[in-house]
């Protein structure tokens, strides 16, 4: 799965834009879904014979996009402003590196040099409105002929093994997540399972509602990342959940109520397969599970997520093993629940 991970982080895929991720996982399923379409809004749902009819519907869902930044205008300069699309902070754009625009033009993030700095500004992060991507470019003209204010831009770096069984790159989120269902659509089912890959998460949940709609579940499992906070000055229940400690099933998060049955019966299985497994400890984030709880007549939902240190960053870290605990838990779930 290491392989599909970092091909799946390298891809362009800022919201709204996740048709380079779309197209690659499409590639990925011939021969092995037995249906899919894209629908309006860009996701892709797939369904996936298993080896008896299901059931009860069952949705398993993880999100193609990732944060990133959104070019709103060029200044006579030739350097590029930029609002953030999803949940960025500010403190981590300084210095990086991103691509630009459908030619994936390269730019670093700039920022008004610390000689210039007033008193009131030195030791304050600056704001997105003080920061700029520099392409370069000499003046307008010359930067308007490589991008245009709409453009999306994304960050650079490849995934990166490190430490012991720790990887580190940017779209983490949710890229792990779309791994792990396109491992579970290239192997065998015990029942019928459908999979959505979801557009536009990080701006609002809006592909999911969309496609929550369409398939009309009974059950849905949404496949995520979470925040891990277990770093150096953070102890007890600030740091959420622990890299290393296995999948993170949620009870409660900024969107959603989880089902507590649902909740139940995954620590339940986890604890017969011998699949690490643990729970947030803050109320915090929210993902897809969100809107697909809604959808419809009401869908009873679950998350499940690798613990993931500095989310929504260009270096999300994640510990390996988690990774698999969350394949080996979303499977035995799809199952569970498909068969019931």
């Amino acid at each position: 799965m290491l392989e599909t991970i970092r091909r799946l982080s390298a891809l362009p895929g800022v919201s709204g834009r996740e048709s380079a991720v779309r197209d690659f996982l499409i590639e990925q399923i011939r021969g092995y879904a037995d249906s899919w379409e894209t629908d309006p809004l860009g996701n892709l749902i797939v369904f996936k014979k298993g080896l008896a009819p299901a059931k009860k519907i069952v949705m398993l869902d993880a999100h193609m996009d990732e944060v990133g930044l959104i070019v709103t205008s060029i200044d006579s300069d030739g350097f590029l402003r930029f609002a953030t699309v999803g949940g960025v902070d500010p403190g981590v754009l300084a210095g990086r590196t991103v691509c630009v625009g459908d030619h994936g033009t390269v730019g670093a993030i700039g920022v008004k040099p610390i000689h210039l700095l007033k008193k009131d500004e030195e030791g304050v992060v600056p704001s997105v409105d003080q920061l700029y991507i520099d392409i370069g470019a000499s003046d307008r003209a010359e930067a308007a002929a490589l991008v245009r204010p709409g453009d999306v831009a994304w960050f650079r770096g490849d995934v990166t093994a490190f430490g012991d069984g720790m990887l580190m790159g940017k779209a983490l989120d949710d890229r792990v997540g779309c791994a792990i269902l396109l491992q579970m659509i290239r192997s065998e089912l015990p029942y019928d399972c459908r999979f959505t890959f979801s557009v536009q998460e990080e701006i609002g949940l809006r592909g999911a509602q969309a496609a929550a709609f369409t398939v009309a579940p009974d059950y849905a499992i949404v496949v995520e990342t979470t925040t891990a906070a277990d770093i150096s000055g953070v102890a007890g229940e600030k740091r959420v959940c622990v890299c290393g400690d296995g999948a993170v099933v949620s009870f409660m998060d900024r969107s959603t109520l989880y089902d507590r049955a649902l909740f139940d019966r995954a620590f339940e299985v986890a604890k017969a397969q011998g699949i690490p497994c643990q729970t947030k400890t803050m109320v915090a984030g929210g993902n897809n599970a969100g809107a697909i709880h809604k959808s419809r007549g009401g869908v009873k939902t679950l998350a499940i997520s690798v613990p993931c240190r500095y989310l929504h960053s260009p270096s999300c870290v994640m510990q390996r093993s988690d990774i698999d605990a969350v394949a080996r838990l979303a499977a035995a779930m799809a199952a569970e629940l498909a068969g019931c």
